[in-house]
């Protein structure tokens, strides 16, 4: 059995299972001679490792592991509508392959963190995905959607969109349930979608977005926020944003190094235009909106639970530098949506049947935290270790000294800075857990 094989044995996507749902997606009307699901499943994903997987490379794979000879057309036929749907389908068992719960208990069944990165695509897909184009250059961009549960460590959905459809527009697509509490940053933030997190009984925490008005609760008047912020320093107080929703703002004086800073990336993102002297003295306060009350969380507990946020980040950068997803060859839209789709789904199977069983048993056996970077980092070069890795971690083999090279490897460096895990147990578990 190889890496991949594990992976699929662990998701129960079996011979007979990938069969079974190819037909009913479409991908196959009967039994193929050559080419079956499970074989086309699995070659994607290995392939997807690779900066450009290519049919050719895929044929010769197959003859190396099965001896079935088949042709990089036969496989270029292959990938089509059916294909797509397919994988997607598979990408979906995968994440609804759980591992084991999160230990401690939270006000919230769920903590989600949004967002998106940009994918840099072929200009022939440029009908198709929209991006940026002027009279020197044309630069075609698809937009990745993710939503990651902290509490979990899972991913909870994802897609592959057109660049014209920004934050905003994708928002509103978020499933929400009674129980969650959501993060994104304000791309994501409008009067209705705080309306939305209101009427569902879940919460959300958003950065203040420039040129947002709020209004006194009780009047109806425009408040002043920077004369309110000159005056009092902080703020934590009610206001009625655009469509009557009212909501919490609260606010906190930063350090000078910080607001330079903020100073120096707003007129950096003006391109060229100077940003407004309001806009610049604003930069001197932190601005939270929130619908979590005021007896419910401090400034502080609301800015260290907005601070996770950050883990998003954390993900696109681990992806782009390990697993290919800044490399997009000359592919047509269909072979596209098959490889980030693959590469989604191995992204997926490393978080859920590796990094978070190693997570566990780092911290049980070594007192170790596992780096998620390293951990991707670690499996994307040596691939070969998965299936030893996956069947070692979920006690199906012994250990044979793997997670002591686990160890050396995919742990953080010793450090006092807490790293992503410590922090979620301190915030979300520890003291300042909210009642």
């Amino acid at each position: 059995m190889n890496q991949i094989e594990a992976l699929l044995s662990r998701a129960q996507l079996s011979d007979e299972a990938t069969m079974q749902l190819a037909k009913e997606k479409g991908f196959a009307v009967r039994t193929p001679r050559k080419i079956t699901p499970y074989n086309f499943l699995r070659l994607s994903l290995e392939e997807s490792l690779c900066s450009q997987p290519s049919y050719n490379d895929m044929a010769a794979r197959l003859n190396t592991s099965t001896g079935i000879c088949a042709s990089r057309q036969a496989f270029c036929k292959r990938v089509n509508d059916g294909s797509v749907a397919f994988m997607q389908a598979v990408l979906g068992l995968i994440m609804k392959t759980k591992t084991a719960p999160s230990e401690g208990s939270c006000a919230y069944g769920r903590i989600l963190v949004q967002d998106s990165t940009v994918i840099r695509l072929p200009k022939r897909l440029y009908g198709d995905f929209s991006g940026v184009s002027n009279a020197h250059s044309t630069l075609c961009n698809a937009r990745l959607q993710v939503t990651y549960d902290l509490l979990s460590g899972e991913f909870e959905s994802f897609s592959i969109d057109t660049y014209s459809k920004n934050d905003s527009t994708a928002a509103p697509e978020l499933e929400l349930r009674s129980t969650d509490l959501v993060l994104r940053d304000r791309g994501y933030l409008s009067a209705d979608e705080i309306q939305r997190h209101i009427d569902a009984g879940a919460d959300c925490i958003y950065r203040h977005k420039h040129n947002t008005i709020y209004k006194d609760p009780q009047t109806g008047k425009p408040i002043d926020l920077l004369a309110k912020l000159r005056r009092h320093g902080t703020l934590d107080m009610d206001v009625r944003l655009s469509n009557g929703t009212v909501c919490r703002l609260v606010a906190a004086p930063v350090n000078e190094e910080t607001a330079n800073l903020r100073r120096r990336k707003l007129k950096k993102e003006q391109n060229g235009h100077a940003p407004s002297k309001n806009l610049l003295e604003l930069a001197s306060w932190t601005l939270l909106l929130t619908t979590i009350d005021c007896n419910k969380a401090t400034f502080k507990q609301l800015l260290d639970l907005y601070g996770l946020r950050w883990r998003i980040e954390i993900i696109f950068k681990a992806w782009k530098s390990n697993m290919n997803f800044a490399q997009i060859h000359n592919v047509s839209k269909k072979q596209l949506l098959v490889l980030l789709t693959a590469r989604l789904t191995m992204a997926v199977a490393f978080t859920h049947f590796l990094y978070r069983p190693l997570c566990k048993n780092m911290r049980t056996g070594f007192a170790r935290e596992a780096s998620l970077m390293k951990t991707i980092r670690y499996f994307a070069r040596n691939p070969e270790q998965i299936g030893k890795a996956i069947r070692m971690l979920h006690g199906e083999e012994s250990d044979n000294g793997l997670l002591a090279a686990l160890v050396r490897y995919c742990a953080y460096d010793k450090r006092k800075r807490p790293c992503h895990n410590e922090e979620v147990e301190r915030i979300v578990f520890g003291k300042t857990t909210l009642s």
